[in-house]
């Protein structure tokens, strides 16, 4: 599915051991600007926001130099500019709920408790300021899916001094955001990454290549902060939807900014196709965020732990059991599908399920 190009502009990245900025624009980027230059700073502050440079590097980090290489890297690849016969998805479903809150955040403050503005943390129960790949991947999981014990999270949202979580299964979607859906592959056990900026401004909020539909309730779509007011009907939730960068260098499981390593497709030259652009050929799942909290009426005491409602951003770092997230990704994502947790498509029965009934391997 092409999306529209658009420019890109700078914006303001939190990071481990560096806070860096990162160029932003559309979903999809034009390939003449799929890098921007990037700035370095100890620590910044922006709409009102401080984040302190962290002290400590990650324990995988092994010379604390903000890298963390990959056990297999992947050489070789050059992006892929096939075009599949059409589908009008390629995606599965994991379905996680809220397992806590904390201010941790393993991905900028490794090993570092309560360093960080307060996170609300889904799928992996365990996760704290010191989680590991090895720590996640012997943990347990509020997934449906027994083999996802991934690690999500967001600043947490509260109204006034009430905390608000979202209740039940959230929808994280994973789907191809390059046009040649065959040529996705599993993430990397390990891989992480933050999605957007707690110092993001609201432009560079609107114009972030992850905004899908900002902020929204009732009829009203594509806020930059949190409405002021929102209908006060039962099923009336605070909504927000999120993509994060699905193109991979190959290499590293983790950068200094948490986002270099990574990057969102461009739209190839000539063309309305969506590719990996060359510095970061190999195409992942992206991931995106679809989240419900249970407040309506009055917002004008809704905000974020870091802030107001353009300084949302998330945090993932894969712990997916490799046989689970392969099975997903070939049936749903090469296959062409629209799946549930289970991998299964109700459109096309005839496919049948990548996993049980209970959402494991059969």
């Amino acid at each position: 599915m092409a999306r529209r190009s658009r420019t890109i502009s700078g914006a303001l990245i939190a990071g481990a051991l560096l806070l860096s900025s990162l160029g932003i624009g559309g979903i999809a980027v034009s390939a003449d600007h799929a890098s921007e230059p990037r700035t370095s700073k100890a620590a910044t502050s922006h709409s009102g926001h401080t984040m302190a440079a962290s002290t400590r590097a990650a324990a995988e980090d092994a010379d604390a130099d903000g890298y963390i290489p990959a056990k297999s890297p992947v050489t070789g690849v050059e992006p892929s500019a096939d075009q599949p016969p059409h589908r009008y998805f390629h995606e599965f479903q994991a379905h996680c709920s809220v397992s806590h809150t904390a201010p941790d955040d393993p991905i900028v403050y490794p090993g570092q408790p309560g360093k960080s503005h307060d996170h609300t943390f889904m799928g992996n129960t365990t996760t704290n300021a010191s989680s590991t790949t090895g720590s996640l991947d012997s943990g347990s999981t509020k997934c449906l899916a027994p083999g996802d014990r991934s690690a999500y999270w967001m600043p947490t949202l509260y109204n006034g001094d009430q905390e608000i979580r979202p209740v039940g299964d959230q929808t994280i979607y994973y789907k191809a955001g390059v046009t040649d859906y065959t040529s996705v592959r599993p993430f990397p056990k390990g891989l992480r990454f933050v999605v957007g900026s707690p110092m993001q401004s609201a432009q560079e909020f609107r114009d972030h290549p992850g905004f899908v539909e900002g902020w929204e309730c009732g009829e009203s779509y594509f806020n930059v902060d949190f409405p002021k007011v929102c209908p006060t009907s039962r099923d009336t939730q605070l909504n927000i939807r999120f993509q994060a960068p699905s193109c991979w260098d190959g290499k590293t499981l983790d950068s200094p900014d948490h986002q270099s390593h990574m990057s969102y497709p461009v739209v190839k030259d000539g063309t309305n196709d969506n590719v990996c652009p060359t510095s970061h050929p190999v195409a992942l799942p992206m991931v995106e965020f679809k989240m419900a909290f249970p407040v309506n009426g009055d917002m004008s005491k809704v905000r974020l732990a870091s802030g107001t409602g353009h300084s949302f951003h998330y945090d993932f770092f894969n712990a997916w059991d490799d046989a689970t997230l392969k099975a997903l990704v070939d049936h749903c994502i090469v296959g062409g599908l629209q799946c549930d947790p289970r991998g299964y498509d109700q459109t096309h029965p005839e496919a049948g399920a990548a996993l049980d009934e209970n959402y494991e391997l059969p």
